[in-house]
């Protein structure tokens, strides 16, 4: 092997290296709409309500790595219904490694108006290394009543909205939970 060969094959060896270094420095920085909930999914060992439920589009959820979390959440809806059912509070969490990852921080609980809107600005705990990170927004409290945390989650970011009220795909199963 020639040198110049030689240089070519240990450039192709260290700029992945380098490249999954820089990358891994890089702060968590997080901006990102919500899309409601499908029944029966877990993200970071928690499970979703076991009802849909939908959100409008301008809903979102903003991170930096100073923890600051700011989420605006516009017409969180069970479709079912049209409002936000029993559901009087909302709190949120975030979670590392995407779907199958865990529970870094979680927020105290904001009030869900009927219509399903809530404004929780707040800091949290941001580890140094943060990959596929995910803000989840919980049930926190049912006809007043605090629940233990984290609840259901019943939307998440990185959804894609699919109509005026956000992505949830129907549920062909039989459905026994009350939210």
């Amino acid at each position: 092997m020639n040198k110049v060969s030689k240089r070519i094959v240990l450039l192709g060896v260290i700029s992945p290296a380098l490249f999954a270094v820089s990358a891994m420095s890089q702060p968590i920085q997080l901006h990102s709409t919500l899309a409601g909930n499908n029944p029966n999914i877990e993200i970071g060992g928690v499970q979703s309500a076991g009802s849909p439920w939908t959100v409008k589009s301008g809903s979102s959820a903003t991170l930096d790595a100073n923890g600051k979390l700011v989420v605006r959440v516009r017409d969180l809806i069970l479709p079912a219904t049209g409002d936000a059912g029993p559901v009087t509070a909302v709190s949120a969490s975030l979670v590392c490694g995407g779907s199958g990852g865990t529970v870094q921080s979680e927020t105290a609980s904001v009030p869900l108006s009927t219509k399903g809107n809530a404004s929780l600005r707040t800091h949290i705990a941001v580890p140094s290394l943060c990959f596929a990170p995910v803000v989840l927004i919980h049930i926190a409290a049912t006809n007043g009543n605090p629940i233990p945390q984290p609840g259901p989650w019943i939307a998440a970011t990185g959804g894609m909205n699919m109509s005026s009220h956000g992505m949830s795909m129907s549920s062909h199963g039989m459905n026994m939970s009350p939210y």
